[in-house]
């Protein structure tokens, strides 16, 4: 090689796959992950009184007012489980979701003006939304644990499983069909913006659709196709039959949430990519 000709380290190259997820360059910039994950927590709580302490008020203040008008008022059957435990238990793991699903809609339109200045993989942009999402949940799961302790010290009610210890992998199911589904809705965003608007009413109602405030038990037999067409469903269940030993989910919902799970991330993932070549025209 003469000396007037040029080595690279990096070569950047298009996509030409429909699914090519650059798992070495993610790796490779994992310090800019903890960057965005810094980013987005300074941005979210820079000159807040109470800081990450919203962590817990918010779930806990969801529980105290979901205890009050679904299990006082409207005497919703919560399986025998303390009201604390079931409605923090459903509050915890949608907001989870929601946070999610939030942050991976929001993807493009949050992050245009960065993503049209400099080369990086874009799927840093999810992961490090995910990964913040998930030290949100672990600091609200470490309070429900407090409860949890003192039920189970004080009352014979629990009956956790060991099967509780697949905790981990409930999370990585609800983060992978929140982050597909929101991948789906980003790349129709970009176009369609009054989508963002639609997507957040149905955010809300979808809760309603959804075991958080009320357990699979409680779901009338004519409405049971919403319990496996709702890909929520099944893990905040089983959350609920894990770690407390009270009410029950079919198989058959496991099954198709998780089919479902597949179905979103593997086409959100080629949304995205499809949409990052070109979606910085039309932002």
């Amino acid at each position: 090689m003469s000396k007037y000709e040029e080595s690279w380290d990096l070569i950047i190259e298009p996509k030409r796959k429909l699914l090519d997820i650059p798992i070495r360059d993610v790796i490779r910039y994992r310090d800019l992950i903890a960057l965005f994950i810094k980013r987005d927590f300074v941005t979210q709580y820079k000159q807040t009184i109470l800081g990450p302490l919203w962590f817990i008020i918010n779930p806990l203040i969801s529980t105290v007012m979901y205890a009050f008008v679904f299990g006082n008022l409207a005497k919703l059957s919560t399986d025998g489980v303390p009201h604390i435990l079931f409605y923090y238990a459903g509050t915890m793991l949608w907001s989870f979701f929601a946070g999610c699903f939030t942050d991976a809609t929001n993807i493009f339109v949050n992050n245009a003006s960065l993503f049209g200045k400099v080369y990086f993989p874009r799927l840093t942009v999810p992961i490090s939304n995910i990964t913040g999402n998930v030290t949100r949940i672990l600091v609200q799961f470490l309070c429900l644990m407090g409860f949890f302790v003192y039920y189970l010290v004080t009352s014979d009610i629990l009956r956790p499983s060991l099967l509780a210890l697949l905790f981990p992998l409930i999370l990585i199911w609800i983060a992978a069909v929140a982050t597909g589904m929101g991948m789906v809705i980003s790349a129709l965003t970009t176009k369609y913006k009054d989508l963002r608007i639609l997507v957040n009413f149905a955010l809300n109602l979808a809760m309603y659709a959804t075991a958080v405030v009320y357990p699979v038990s409680q779901i009338p037999q004519r409405f049971h196709w919403v319990l496996y067409a709702n890909p929520m469903n099944a893990p905040i269940e089983l959350f609920r039959v894990l770690f407390y030993g009270a009410g029950g989910i079919p198989m058959q919902a496991i099954i198709s949430s998780i089919l479902l799970t597949f179905f979103f991330l593997f086409l959100g993932l080629i949304m995205f990519n499809q949409n990052e070549r070109n979606f910085i025209d039309v932002v």
